[in-house]
């Protein structure tokens, strides 16, 4: 579903006339704000059940912090390397960004956000 919604707001704000690189900014995060939801309620929901509305915040905070920063950077230079170098079409390269930013945003919810309940991310380690 976050590739649905990824790939539909790309082709949606660059229909309006944004550049690629903004509507993949604009992508990036729309994508992060429904993945962070999905993953609360469905990835790691044995994680989150009992999260006060304080500590589901800090986790948002700490999701863009990571997982978000690594989207952002990852799609943002994958993007400006395939579309500006050989001119591979914006939304082939931003599958291909897509796939490169995946493995590592997952490594970090997994091991940083949302960690097991009564264990530290450094203690995972």
């Amino acid at each position: 579903m976050g590739l649905a919604v990824k790939f539909s707001v790309l082709v949606a704000v660059k229909t309006l006339g944004l550049g690629y690189m903004a509507a993949t900014a604009i992508a990036v995060e729309a994508v992060l704000l429904h993945n962070f939801a999905w993953h609360l309620r469905w990835t790691w929901r044995d994680r989150s059940a009992s999260l006060t509305v304080r500590q589901i915040l800090l986790r948002l905070v700490r999701f863009h912090l990571a997982t978000g920063l690594v989207a952002m950077i990852v799609n943002l230079a994958v993007m400006r390397l395939l579309v500006e170098g050989p001119g591979v079409h914006y939304f082939a390269a931003n599958v291909i960004a897509t796939a490169f930013a995946g493995l590592a945003n997952f490594l970090l919810n997994e091991f940083l956000i949302f960690v097991a309940p009564g264990r530290s991310a450094s203690s995972r380690t």
